[in-house]
């Protein structure tokens, strides 16, 4: 998470500008259409960090009740499908400094996982990334615990993490990055991937254990092991897939995550997890996995998705691969925009319906333009990953500003044909979250 370079320059650009403007957040949700689709405006806010890293969750069981947060500590909590939002700020002990992922279980409890501060010094205290906290609310977002986190080394920095809720349990499974120094140049530190479950709803942790057979460096790059996301499967399998070294990698456990595998190259990543594209201060294209969980006739699949430049630094595309021998072998990876070859897509993320199998993949798109306007765009699948439609999501195009920090990461949720992306937008100093409000039955 590298904002603390931005953050001195903000400093630096925006005194004289915050005198006459403030510095106050605004909240006001915004409601258009286009083309069918709304857009819902959950929240702004103007020269400060933040609202970015979005990440949403539409509840397994009630899907009017959508819950979604972003960096560093907003949670918001829809009742209606995600045309309104609640807005907050969660607290705890352990501090809340972002990267937050927001997921909800068959009950309605909605867990929160953000990266730890607790002496609110962020690089300055050693305590500074300690652990990943796991914060519960019972109440919709009414209160929250203190958070509970799972037993690691706190002498080393805890990053990037990830959750992941089987359908109908208590289990809550959660990967992320350890370093053994954040940002350290020094080819004596390293990281490597952790794993961890709970399963009894977050309340208490295995100890974290170290999944990756490779380490990788610390100075949150290329080669840095990072982006770990994990999934059960219907068989009781567990995998955790990660990006390093310009290849994408899975792990499997077969025994509830005590035990692990040989690491295994599911495909190239050529150009590495980070590139550059214009006007964004770092872009990522960190895998995503999950499975179909349907009863259709894709059930099992498995799928993972990512963006990268193999084919050069002018033309980032969003890809797919899939596995139907649990993880055995994995396809030739399918390009998921459909565009003429030369433009960006980039900021990937994707969800696929239990209900109906269906993929759904959200990512900004700039194929309608020569300069860095950008535009949000879901590709969807209804046939295994072997096809995708394009659509158009956002109502106009931005223009993000590579001295604001835009963050890591957009989000999406998908349940019984209720699909709700969420994305970042940025317009000279503000920064905005947005959702749409997408029916596919």
């Amino acid at each position: 998470m590298k904002i603390e370079a931005l953050l001195i320059f903000r400093v630096l650009f925006i005194t004289s500008i915050l005198i006459s403007l403030g510095c106050q957040r605004k909240s006001v949700p915004g409601v258009t259409s286009m083309s069918g689709i709304r857009n819902i405006r959950i929240d702004s806010a103007i020269f400060q960090v933040g609202p970015c890293e979005p990440t949403i969750c539409i509840s397994p069981t009630n899907t009017n009740i959508v819950a979604a947060g972003s960096i560093l500590d907003k949670f918001y909590i829809s009742k209606n499908g995600g045309l309104t939002w609640d807005v907050s700020s969660l607290k705890s002990t352990h501090g809340v400094y972002g990267d937050p992922v927001v997921r909800m279980d068959n009950d309605n409890n909605i867990y929160y996982a953000h990266l730890a501060n607790p002496t609110g010094r962020a690089y300055q205290d050693e305590e500074f990334l300690n652990k990943i906290v796991v914060q519960k609310s019972s109440d919709l977002g009414e209160t929250w615990n203190n958070g509970t986190y799972p037993a690691c080394d706190t002498l080393k920095d805890h990053d990037k993490q990830w959750l992941y809720i089987p359908d109908g349990t208590n289990e809550v499974l959660m990967s992320w990055t350890e370093f053994d120094k954040y940002a350290s140049k020094d080819p004596k530190d390293k990281s490597r991937i952790l794993f961890s479950i709970s399963e009894d709803g977050a309340e208490t942790w295995s100890p974290a254990v170290a999944i990756s057979d490779l380490e990788g460096d610390c100075i949150d790059d290329d080669f840095t092991t990072e982006g770990a996301l994990p999934i059960k499967t219907a068989d009781g399998s567990i995998y955790v897939c990660w990006s390093f070294d310009s290849k994408i990698y899975l792990d499997k456990s077969i025994d509830g995550g005590k035990t692990w595998g040989k690491d295994q190259v599911i495909a190239s990543q050529p150009g590495g997890w980070t590139f550059d594209v214009p006007a964004i201060g770092r872009c990522n294209g960190m895998p995503i996995i999950d499975s179909d969980m349907s009863e259709g006739p894709y059930k099992g699949t498995m799928y993972i998705n990512w963006a990268d430049q193999r084919n050069g630094k002018d033309d980032t595309d969003i890809w797919l691969a899939k596995s139907v021998d649990e993880g055995a072998t994995w396809s030739e990876p399918v390009r998921v925009n459909n565009d003429a070859p030369g433009k960006h897509q980039f900021f990937s993320w994707m969800d696929v319906d239990p209900s109906t199998g269906y993929i759904y993949v959200v990512f900004y798109d700039r194929r309608a333009y020569d300069d860095a306007q950008t535009d949000v765009y879901l590709a969807y699948s209804t046939d295994g990953g072997q096809t995708f439609t394009n659509e158009k999501i956002s109502e106009k195009p931005f223009t993000p500003n590579n001295l604001i920090f835009f963050g890591d990461y957009n989000d999406i949720s998908a349940v019984n044909g209720s699909i709700r992306p969420i994305w970042t937008v940025a317009n000279g100093g503000s920064l905005s979250v947005y959702t749409a409000i997408v029916e596919i039955k």
